[in-house]
């Protein structure tokens, strides 16, 4: 009798899948809804260090002014500011931009303007063309 009971309760020598395959699918799920959130967002880069003025020497600088009320003025340094629609200034920054690749490219804004108004700026800039978009800042000691 013990002879039968231990040939019956042998030990099961194979692995359940199904909490490994469970865990791997809710992992993919997870990576499957936070993919196209990381991929939103406009490029920029960051300053790492304390930053500098424009050198004074630079040709062209493209500078995108955007008002409280949403109004956007574009111009060159140098010339007058012109009144536009988000639709213009995408038209006339792309104009700039494939006459002037190279052309340096800053947004300036108050700091009451709403963040998605300058965000929205920078994304317009971007789809004209600009490789590298920056923020204009006061220095510290100016405040």
């Amino acid at each position: 009798m013990t002879r039968m009971r231990s040939l019956r309760r042998k030990p099961v020598a194979e692995i359940n899948m199904v909490p490994y395959i469970d865990v791997v699918l809710v992992l993919l799920m997870i990576f499957m809804m936070t993919a196209p959130l990381v991929n939103q967002g406009v490029e920029i880069d960051l300053p790492q260090v304390e930053s500098e003025a424009l050198p004074p020497d630079e040709s062209r600088t493209l500078v995108v002014e955007v008002e409280r009320d949403g109004t956007y003025y574009m111009y060159l340094l140098g010339d007058e500011p012109a009144l536009l629609g988000s639709r213009q200034l995408l038209e006339r920054a792309a104009e700039v931009l494939q006459a002037q690749p190279q052309t340096a490219v800053v947004v300036r804004a108050d700091a009451a303007v709403d963040y998605g108004r300058v965000v929205y700026a920078m994304s317009l800039l971007q789809q004209a063309g600009a490789p590298r978009v920056g923020l204009a800042t006061r220095p510290l000691d100016a405040q």
